[in-house]
């Protein structure tokens, strides 16, 4: 995701508060534990952001497969990137 997105999310700071069942609880406490998070709520925003990250993932690919076919990215391809890079 691009730094400008990452920066959005940790803009100004509200408050959610979120009802778990005790098993989720006990699987959140887990991981913030083995994974090495400060706190629940620290597990939880980088949850949010990987999913905003496939989301938009997502909407990249489908946009590329709608697009119309391209040339193949053979080694003919690559050698023109590497000529048109080195002039």
């Amino acid at each position: 995701m691009a730094i400008f997105a990452i920066q959005a999310y940790e803009g100004v700071m509200s408050t959610m508060n979120i009802s778990l069942p005790d098993t989720l609880k006990t699987f959140v406490d887990q991981q913030v534990a083995a994974r090495g998070y400060g706190s629940s709520s620290e597990y939880v925003r980088d949850l949010i952001r990987k999913d905003g990250d496939r989301e938009q993932l997502r909407g990249l690919l489908l946009d590329g497969a709608r697009s119309a076919p391209a040339a193949p990215a053979d080694a003919a391809y690559f050698d023109r990137l590497r000529a048109r890079i080195s002039r």
